[in-house]
């Protein structure tokens, strides 16, 4: 791992990011030799000083979890961000698009913890045994790296890229249907942009969640009952601007939508 200063200045740059919705050059680039421990730790960083600040833990996101971003980054594992109580979002509500620098929406499918996960060995049966709930939802993507010109580490320094999430009304596990085989359609403006299914979140959205408890056990870490995790996207991941809608419908689960202003 590289000295702590040089970790401090990457988080330090992310923040400032952030807030002013400034996106900065990769630090893949501007500090070189930055591993992937040395990302996560910058991630953490970043996360104590929110916490610090007021915010509160709530879960975790998975991304990575489809085989064309794997490839376009050179990776063969998803990766994980942490969710905060400042990130979620109103189903149905309105979004400031200028808060972001460059922002995304992903239809995913989320779980609701009733029992704690800890690795190594969670299996995607115990994770549908642990998950009291699974709602439809959209997490806001937004690179903080300008031109989106990102590695691993840019992204994993940068919280996996997660901004916000929101989600619609809750189905308890004895009610929901095979997560598999849930399809979902976006919609931009009444435009239908893209489609896809559970499958195609590592072949099973439980099955992200029971790879992020596995490696979360690497870090000394678990999830916890309430915790909510977004598990991946089903679909592409289409930009978004102010005067946009977008709804995401996921057949039997439900729908969810958030406009952009």
């Amino acid at each position: 791992m590289n000295p702590p200063e040089r970790r401090a200045v990457a988080a330090r740059r992310l923040r400032e990011a952030e807030r002013h919705a400034a996106p900065v050059e990769p630090l893949s680039v501007t500090l070189p030799g930055l591993d992937l421990a040395d990302a996560y730790a910058v991630q953490q960083d970043n996360i104590a000083h929110r916490l610090t600040a007021g915010a509160t833990v709530i879960g975790h996101k998975v991304g990575l979890t489809s085989p064309a971003m794997q490839h376009l980054l050179g990776v063969h594992e998803p990766d994980f961000g942490h969710l905060l109580d400042d990130m979620v979002q109103r189903d149905g509500g309105t979004v400031r698009a200028s808060r972001y620098c460059a922002p995304r929406v992903e239809p995913e499918i989320c779980f609701r913890l009733a029992r704690s996960l800890r690795g190594p060995g969670v299996t995607t049966g115990d994770v549908l045994a642990a998950t009291e709930a699974v709602a439809p939802a959209l997490e806001i993507v937004d690179s903080r790296i300008r031109d989106g010109r990102i590695t691993l580490v840019d992204t994993v320094a940068d919280n996996a890229s997660s901004a916000g999430l929101l989600c619609g009304s809750w189905t308890p596990m004895e009610y929901a249907p095979d997560l598999a085989a849930v399809t979902v359609d976006l919609h931009v403006n009444g435009d239908h942009v893209a489609s896809g299914s559970g499958k195609d979140v590592l072949g099973h959205p439980a099955a992200a969640v029971a790879w992020l408890a596995n490696t979360l056990a690497g870090f000394g870490a678990g999830l916890d009952p309430g915790h909510v995790i977004l598990p991946g996207a089903m679909t592409t991941a289409p930009f978004v601007s102010a005067g946009q809608k977008t709804v995401a419908r996921f057949g039997a689960l439900g729908s969810v939508s958030v406009s952009f202003v």
